[in-house]
């Protein structure tokens, strides 16, 4: 081979060490562009870590940029740690699926929000952003609807967002929580929980599951609060950017920049 670059052979090089095996073709790294690999090779510094990055680009068709994104949010530290009752509420093989479609913490940093925010407003934010949200949900997810409404009795309720995942063949109940974890949560969440059950799920879907996102936890309270709820229900964290002043904070995007987003997010899904 002739007219290789002194970069390009450095990369050869730090290649040949990183993939020393002659079954090297065999395995999943072999399908990915060699785009790809510099960025691994560049970011990333052992082959445990670098083997989680290969195996999510190929299930997810990663593009470089959201694979430097995936690596720089430190997804192989959040990803399924959430704390949650899977174990106990779901047959072992969803159980593991659903705890894996989980990350503690979810990172919002795609969010600009005044101090004095409200969940109401973090709520719209990420529907407004629901391409990027979609994304660091994970690969699977479809959006229903935010604020989606239950009649029960004579009361009506409101989840805060649904989804259905289409791995799990599940609806997920996503309710955001600002502050600190309380044990009432939980409850409230296993009540929608058994409400979407009886009224949406079908014979083709699994069990629905909760996921509650709040502002801060502690573990040993989130445990106990799982406990006895006989709904699968996870508890995660989530971060934002740092809030900026009100007279520099940017607009939400407008009813024709969400409709385009909308129109993007099932490319996410996939």
């Amino acid at each position: 081979m002739h007219g290789l670059s002194r970069r390009n052979l450095f990369y050869m090089r730090k290649f040949a060490e990183a993939y020393p095996s002659n079954e090297f073709v065999q395995r999943p790294v072999a399908q990915l562009p060699w785009a790809h690999h510099v960025i691994l090779l560049d970011k990333v510094k052992t082959a445990e870590i670098r083997d989680f990055y290969v195996a999510k680009s190929l299930e997810n068709g990663w593009s470089r940029d959201i694979l430097s994104l995936q690596i720089k949010s430190g997804l192989h530290e959040r990803q399924g740690k959430a704390i949650s009752n899977f174990d106990d509420r779901l047959p072992a093989l969803q159980s593991d699926l659903a705890q894996q479609l989980t990350k503690d913490p979810y990172l919002f940093d795609f969010l600009t929000l005044q101090d004095d925010y409200q969940e109401k407003d973090l709520e719209n934010a990420l529907t407004s952003h629901i391409t990027k949200f979609l994304l660091e949900l994970g690969a699977g997810f479809a959006f229903v609807g935010k604020q989606y409404h239950l009649e029960v009795g004579d009361q009506d309720f409101y989840i805060d967002l649904l989804f259905y995942h289409l791995k799990l063949h599940c609806y997920v109940v996503i309710e955001l929580k600002r502050g600190k974890f309380q044990p009432e949560f939980a409850g409230k969440l296993n009540f929608y929980l058994s409400v979407v059950d009886d009224q949406l799920k079908t014979a083709a879907d699994q069990p629905s599951v909760g996921l509650l996102i709040c502002q801060d936890k502690d573990k040993v309270v989130a445990e106990y609060a799982l406990k006895d709820i006989n709904k699968p229900i996870g508890i995660a964290e989530y971060r934002l950017t740092e809030s900026i002043p009100a007279d520099l904070q940017g607009t939400l995007p407008s009813v024709e920049d969400l409709e385009r987003e909308s129109s993007q997010a099932t490319k996410v899904d996939q």
